[in-house]
């Protein structure tokens, strides 16, 4: 094997040494959950235990179908990723010619150990496609497998899916596949929490039950409100959520009278926590309307991942004017089945945006709070548009102060509202805000949001875009979208023409002006 009797060179194996190595790691690694699994989810798996002599166990595995292979060779001597997609390319292009699907799972496990972190402006094909087959192989096996090995396979599966759109949180110099180990990790670790707390909160009322049946054995009187909140608390079914608790006293209040007018079926009652979708669906959907956002899409809809039901942390969305941000903010939240309640910042402050205080005569509850009152369920979605431009002085609590209380999952959960003075548990209300420039914006603002560039479309994305465009103007007419037609070929070479990308703003007054052209035309005929 050795090149050189000089002890100062580093010997490179040979195919024979490299597939040898291959067959003795396989040998030595008897690990029995795995078997059964596709190739290319055994190889995720190895990765997430670190198991050593992985590219060694690839290449054995190659040769074993494709004796003495040059590019096999080459990628044993030297891996890397440029030898490794080399040699994925000219297995797929065997896998093509000798009809065996066989080799192309081997090309996309090649691309999963050689594949480099990605960065921007990288063309993220060969990524994509490893997710695809990664999430294609994972659903097929989803149902059968044992359940923890389930929950390994779905940390690396959208931890891969989701290297592209956070590129600046990971690690230079790590490949890509232990970046989507560490991302899969991290997208766990809060429903990990969250399931803490909720069993946290559980027993916390168990104990607070029998305190009060202890109390009242022994001859104790409890008091009226806590009873009735242990009740409320033992009453509520899985997926609901009681966002505010009232005492009948508090109830009958004056000073509350006009304000829990159209709150009443809110208080003192479970309401439901809206479930998450199919998410290949919702993404369907979503890609429809902005094919140019494929990243953002998928880094949005990752925080679902694994969840039953919806909760987004909070994201800021910032690009360039007319890119369709709030149009994307507002489709999410639609997609999703969430309420979704619009602040228009630069128009708002903290005392509006986190409620007044009942001895106002326009008193009112936080918007939060109204959001679920308008949905009735504890799950809306908050828009917050063109953050940045919020109000600085501080005569009435800047929105960006207020902010902060609902952004904490320490606050969030016992909001003290000004007007029903009562805490609420707004703790599963979802943010999302737009913005053209980080700049304005505080420190503490940027850091409880999850900052992501929104691209502007490019030309050859305008068929695409059209006919959601003609769609939500047909909304505004008060029509069906089936009685608006699409544009004829004079008209779509029209738009093509004036709009060569950038705002979809303005492409949408492009295309409002030609369908006014044709009403009036229409009218003269």
């Amino acid at each position: 094997m050795s090149r050189t009797d000089d002890a100062d060179e580093i010997d490179l194996p040979e195919v024979g040494d490299a597939v040898s190595t291959g067959a003795a790691a396989d040998s030595s690694d008897a690990n029995e959950r795995l078997k059964g699994l596709p190739r290319l989810l055994r190889y995720a798996m190895l990765i997430t235990d670190k198991t050593d002599y992985l590219e060694q166990r690839l290449v054995a595995e190659i040769d074993e179908l494709c004796p003495q292979l040059p590019h096999n060779a080459t990628w044993a001597a030297a891996v890397g990723a440029d030898t490794g997609l080399a040699l994925a390319a000219e297995l797929d292009h065997r896998a093509v010619v000798q009809n065996e699907p066989t080799l192309r799972s081997l090309a996309d496990c090649v691309r999963l150990l050689c594949l480099p972190t990605p960065r921007d402006r990288t063309d993220f094909e060969d990524y994509r496609r490893v997710g695809k087959a990664l999430v294609h192989g994972f659903h097929a096996i989803a149902r059968h497998a044992e359940e923890h090995l389930c929950c390994d396979l779905e940390r690396f599966v959208f931890g891969w899916a989701a290297l592209p759109a956070c590129t600046d949180m990971l690690s230079r110099g790590v490949s890509a596949a232990p970046n989507a180990v560490y991302l899969g990790r991290s997208m766990a670790e809060h429903r990990i929490v969250a399931a803490a707390r909720a069993a946290r909160r559980k027993l916390k009322e168990e104990e607070e039950r029998k305190r009060l049946e202890e109390a009242e054995d022994a001859g104790e009187e409890a008091a009226e409100g806590p009873v009735q909140a242990a009740a409320a608390a033992e009453a509520v079914p899985d997926h609901h959520l009681v966002v505010v608790r009232l005492s009948s006293e508090a109830m009958k209040n004056t000073k509350l009278k006009d304000i829990l007018g159209p709150l009443k079926g809110v208080i003192n009652t479970p309401l439901p926590l809206v479930q998450v979708p199919p998410l290949q669906e919702v993404r369907s959907t979503l890609l429809f309307e902005f094919p140019y956002a494929t990243d953002v899409i998928d880094f949005a809809l990752a925080d679902l991942v694994g969840r039953v039901t919806i909760h987004l942390r909070p994201l800021l969305l910032v690009g360039d004017p007319g890119g369709g941000k709030t149009r994307f903010a507002r489709r999410l939240g639609e997609v999703l089945g969430l309420t979704v309640w619009r602040t228009d910042a630069s128009r708002s402050d903290g005392a509006v945006f986190g409620g007044t205080d009942r001895r106002w005569y326009s008193a009112e509850p936080c918007h939060p709070f109204l959001a679920v009152a308008q949905g009735k369920t504890a799950s809306p979605l908050i828009l917050l548009d063109e953050i940045e431009k919020a109000p600085v002085r501080a005569d009435y609590g800047r929105l960006w102060d207020c902010l902060l209380g609902f952004l904490e999952s320490e606050t969030n959960a016992r909001y003290p509202d000004p007007a029903l003075q009562a805490n609420l548990d707004v703790s599963q209300v979802s943010y999302i805000a737009t913005a053209n420039s980080l700049d304005p914006l505080p420190s503490p603002i940027r850091d409880r949001f999850r900052v992501v560039r929104f691209p502007k479309p490019a030309a050859s994305d305008l068929d695409a875009l059209l006919p959601a465009v003609i769609a939500d103007l047909a909304k505004e007419r008060g029509l069906d979208a089936s009685w608006v037609p699409s544009l004829d070929g004079a008209e779509h070479a029209a738009v093509a023409r004036t709009w060569r990308g950038g705002s979809v703003r303005r492409l949408r007054r492009t295309v409002e002006a030609i369908l006014r052209g044709r009403d009036l035309h229409a009218t003269r005929n």
